[in-house]
Formats: C-alpha cells, structure tokens, sequence
C-alpha cells in the first residue's frame, strides 16, 4: 500500500501590469482553499522616461519575487482601447510583467479581463466595486490599498480556478 502523495500549497502571483501603477498579489491555493499573502503596487516616479518606468516596473517586481517566492504568475491582458499609443506602451508594461518572473523560470499565465471578472464575480462585466466585494468575501484578511493591487489579486484568484487547465493546453501546445 502506498502513501497518498502530499499535497503542496501553490504561491501564486497575480500582476495588474500598468505604467503609472502595476499592480501584484500573492495567494496561496492549497486544494480549494484561497489564502492571502500579500499585495501591493509596483509605482515609477511621475515624469520618468518610458525606459526608466519600465526598469522601476521590472526592479519592483524582481523584489516581489525574490520576497514572496512565487511558483505560478498571471497577467492581465491588455485591454485594447481607441488611443493606440496608450495601448502600445500598456503593452511594454506588459512585457516587463512578464518578463520578470519568465526570468526566473516561473510559468506566466494570461487571462482577459473579463475572464478576471466572470471567474471572480460571476459576471464577465463586473465593476470594480463588485471586483473588491468578493475578494473581500474569498480572501476576507486581504486590505488592498489601490484599485491595482486588487486587480492584481484577482487575476491570481483567476489562475488558481484555471490553472490546471492552463497547463493542460500549454502541454497540447495551445
């Protein structure tokens, strides 16, 4: 008869990626249940050149990792909007959120926004109001202090609920 094998918790970080804020949060999954680490936002000084607030976005992110030692990241998709210069230096934040746990040899998951919101609230539409309700209700110690740091846990609410199905489709080459 052999031991049933034992089961690890996952350190999960979740990463709002933003120019002026990027947002991070630490979760633990340990079976179904959901455990607050940590949580925070990533923060350039205003009136940085772009190249300098993507190296404040990368140093501050390596320190989250190196910190909280996560085994599992998430970014949120780029929401594509009307201004497309907004939208293409979104997207170099973006990478660097990417990037910096890659560099580490971390798994990055990513998931749209209204896949965010649907898992968190049950509706792909969901302000951020209803966004801040439930994860007081699924992780009742977190206290966010900026909107991106609760989005930042929500994405890694999100990769908890689809990760395995995550890793599932990066094996069939999805």
């Amino acid at each position: 008869m052999t031991a049933a094998p034992i089961r690890q918790p996952v350190r999960i970080l979740g990463i709002d990626p933003g120019l002026r804020r990027t947002g991070w949060g630490v979760i633990e999954i340990d079976g179904n249940r959901l455990t607050f680490v940590g949580c925070g936002s990533v923060e350039p000084a205003e009136g940085l050149p772009l190249a300098s607030r993507l190296l404040a976005i990368h140093e501050g992110l390596a320190a989250v990792l190196g910190d909280f030692r996560p085994v599992e990241a998430a970014v949120e998709q780029t929401f594509v909007n009307k201004d497309g210069v907004a939208t293409l230096k979104l997207g170099q934040a973006r990478g660097v959120a990417m990037l910096a746990p890659a560099m580490s040899g971390i798994p990055v998951a990513e998931y749209a926004p209204n896949q965010v919101k649907k898992t968190v609230v049950g509706a792909g539409h969901a302000d951020k109001a209803q966004v801040l309700m439930m994860l007081k209700i699924l992780l009742p110690k977190a206290d966010p202090k900026t909107p991106d740091a609760a989005d930042a846990l929500a994405v890694a609410i999100t990769h908890a609920h689809h990760r395995e199905s995550t890793a599932r489709l990066r094996v069939v080459g999805i």
